[in-house]
């Protein structure tokens, strides 16, 4: 039978309950400030990544074809009346790819997408439009306060992968 720790449990959890992310990327000429956007993602649990839908006009997709490296940022939502400094957040480093419209990795992501995002499908027909795969490299996770840690991006695809028996 497999076990799943506290922070492994916390780290998938609040992944599933949230569905957009900060998006970090670089500039597009590497001079000046990186974008950061909000983008509704899915977790592909076939390809261990996580997918993003965005149009190939705007400029964090631009950032990405000429610079992979990106972060996401996921958090806990505020309570009214409670304390910000102890809320639950994940900033994930990874790469994002571009994988060829109708290819296995595209079919993929598409169908992780669709299942999280059914009203979009017919955005995934539009012409400007693609799928990016952000491939986990690693994270930092703060359950809390006092309670923070790094995650490798093999123990992030775990933890998002974990099925218990």
């Amino acid at each position: 039978m497999s076990h799943e720790s506290r922070l492994q449990g916390s780290l998938r959890e609040l992944i599933e309950q949230r569905r957009t992310a900060a998006l970090a990327v670089a500039s597009i000429d590497g001079q000046s400030a990186p974008l950061i956007s909000m983008v509704p993602f899915a977790w592909c649990a076939e390809f261990g990544c996580l997918v993003i839908h965005v149009s190939a006009l705007a400029a964090h997709t631009q950032a990405m074809q000429q610079h992979a490296a990106v972060s996401l940022l996921f958090a806990a939502p505020e309570v009214a009346g409670e304390g910000v400094h102890a809320l639950e957040r994940v900033s994930l480093q990874g790469i994002a790819s571009t994988p060829p419209k109708k290819s296995v990795l595209w079919t993929g992501l598409r169908n992780a997408y669709l299942a999280r995002f059914p009203e979009a499908e017919f955005m995934t027909e539009l012409p400007d439009f693609r799928f990016v795969c952000i491939t986990p490299e690693s994270a930092r996770h703060i359950a809390g306060f006092g309670s923070a840690r790094d995650v490798s991006g093999n123990d992030f695809v775990a933890a998002m992968n974990f099925k218990s028996e």
